[in-house]
């Protein structure tokens, strides 16, 4: 569902949702009761909120040793981060 998503991404209302769990083969009548009572509204909030507060509004998002790294970037980006972590760490 996940890769599914991403790549319909932005079309997330209850429509298209449920398209993909049809695609998905899953249990239409529970994926629908589930998002129509909201069963998973507190953890989505706590999520969002979490979001906010760490200034993500992108994706992929990653942190390196409290370090931001956003979007999609190649090796090179992740390992000049990791190793100047790695340098800084004798330092501490």
């Amino acid at each position: 569902m996940h890769a599914l998503l991403h790549e319909r991404s932005p079309k997330l209302d209850r429509d298209s949702l449920i398209a993909c769990a049809k695609e998905l083969s899953l249990d239409i009548a529970r994926f629908t009761r589930d998002i129509d009572g909201m069963r998973h509204k507190k953890e989505i909030d706590r999520d969002v909120k979490l979001a906010e507060d760490l200034d993500l509004y992108a994706t992929p998002a990653f942190f390196v040793n409290g370090v931001k790294i956003i979007g999609d970037r190649p090796y090179e980006s992740f390992k000049e981060v990791i190793d100047r972590e790695l340098a800084g760490a004798g330092k501490r």
